[in-house]
């Protein structure tokens, strides 16, 4: 089981991209997380983020 916070916002535009795929804001999501890119995806979010607070 996957437990996730997101904001109003981000939420507004998952469902966006998931009624475009005719998906449910979960499986959009959990295809998301399964993507064979996600890996790399994920650290490059996550280095910017530190490199945007100045955690770098």
């Amino acid at each position: 089981m996957l437990s996730l916070r997101i904001d109003g916002d981000l939420l507004d535009r998952l469902r966006e991209r998931a009624a475009k795929r005719g998906m449910s804001v979960q499986d959009y999501v959990t295809r998301t997380l399964i993507r064979d890119d996600f890996d790399e995806r994920f650290k490059t979010a996550v280095d910017e983020t530190e490199k945007f607070y100045g955690l770098t």
